[in-house]
């Protein structure tokens, strides 16, 4: 179990409260797909991803985008145990949707530069050790399945 700070736990709610899940979400996600394009492979049905300007402006993408953000939600409120909160979808990225578990680091870093550029100097690195700590225990959660 992983053990959590007060200031970490307020840093982390801090965050979601703060951020525009429509635009960050958006956001983080067209980048993942921009710098790693080998992850579009998964996004097949999602229509025009042929550059980074389609990408951008996909609405499926940003839909996806934010859904990707609503899970996070989970954690937020699962901090204790996230291993079980994020146990089904776990099982469905691993054993229906097939997706690398890899690309869970990958759009959590994709994330944390996004959310970076929004904060500006809000987003030190007390603050970025938090968040990279949080996110580092969900993308095990959904790896969990893989091992």
């Amino acid at each position: 179990m992983v053990e959590w700070t007060d200031f970490e736990r307020q840093t982390i709610a801090g965050i979601f409260g703060k951020i525009d899940y429509e635009t960050v979400g958006s956001a983080a996600l067209a980048r993942c797909l921009i710098v790693y394009p080998w992850t579009q492979r998964y996004f097949g049905n999602f229509g025009n991803l042929y550059n980074a300007a389609a990408i951008k402006i996909n609405p499926l993408i940003a839909k996806h985008g934010v859904t990707i953000l609503h899970g996070l939600d989970r954690a937020l409120k699962n901090m204790d145990n996230m291993k079980e909160a994020y146990s089904d979808l776990s099982v469905l990225h691993s054993e229906k949707l097939h997706v690398d578990p890899d690309n869970f680091r990958l759009f959590s870093d994709c994330l944390t530069i996004t959310l970076a550029a929004k904060m500006g100097a809000d987003f030190n690195a007390d603050v970025q050790a938090a968040f990279q700590k949080f996110l580092t225990v969900v993308v095990a959660a959904m790896q969990r399945q893989y091992h």
